[in-house]
């Protein structure tokens, strides 16, 4: 079992590649969970076509540990196993506990050994990389990080700091930098401005994904492109992400 996790600025697509690529390894055979790590819990949405999900957060203000493995995930689109950290009540507490609270209940309650997936992707937002949102980072977690970027400059800035949060747990025994995915917004000199951050990180962009409206109109179905238009040359180009990560990662079939 291979865990990546993805971090980027909010609103970058991080979320609707996620799920693309989730269901792009389905596809291809691979058994995947993807997990939602940020407070909005619409990670998975797009795979599952539910409005939403109970989330573990919510489950845990409600019945305390009384609960089971299943009411925390649902199975989406190519099977994939759909989870939610969600968030605090709105104006109390942490958004980063529902990440802490989601993936301890996740190993408490058995579900990597109940569902063996090949992969597990964490989605987490990336505007800031302290506390809760760190967690995918740490030991025993995430292998490998990815983070999705435009050339737009607070993408960019927000790219760098998760960067330098990586590189200060790099003595851990943590994740490490598996490199940048540009997700196309179409500013000026954006190719430029992206190769120059994976350089000032030692690092390179392993993906590019155009700006494209067939991911609007996928969105609109409330549908991944990869179900919604399975021959698009958008889907082809998550097909293509995802084998690249599976090269990068080292994915392998159970």
């Amino acid at each position: 079992m291979v865990k990546i996790a993805v971090y980027g600025k909010g609103g970058i697509g991080k979320s609707t590649t996620v799920s693309n690529v989730s269901a792009a390894l389905a596809d291809m055979g691979y058994k995947v969970m993807q997990i939602g790590c940020d407070p909005k819990a619409d990670s998975t949405a797009s795979l599952h076509g539910r409005g939403s999900i109970a989330t573990v957060l919510e489950l845990v203000r409600e019945h305390k540990n009384d609960f089971a493995l299943e009411d925390m995930v649902c199975k989406g689109y190519g099977g994939v196993i759909c989870v939610e950290a969600g968030g605090p009540t709105p104006g109390l507490g942490c958004a980063g506990r529902g990440i802490i609270a989601a993936l301890e209940k996740l190993k408490e309650k058995g579900a990597y050994k109940e569902y063996r997936p090949d992969v597990v992707i964490y989605d987490v937002l990336g505007d800031v990389v302290c506390g809760g949102f760190s967690m995918p980072m740490r030991g025993g977690y995430a292998d490998k990080v990815f983070v999705i970027t435009s050339g737009e400059n607070m993408a960019i800035h927000a790219a760098a700091n998760i960067a330098v949060a990586l590189d200060g747990f790099k003595d851990r025994g943590y994740a490490s930098l598996g490199g940048i995915i540009l997700n196309h917004r179409d500013v000026r000199d954006e190719d430029a401005k992206v190769a120059e951050l994976a350089s000032d990180i030692d690092s390179e962009v392993i993906g590019e994904l155009t700006r494209s409206e067939t991911v609007t109109d996928a969105e609109d179905l409330g549908k991944t492109v990869i179900e919604a238009f399975p021959e698009s040359e958008m889907a082809e180009e998550y097909r293509t992400l995802a084998k690249r990560l599976i090269e990068i990662c080292g994915i392998e079939h159970s």
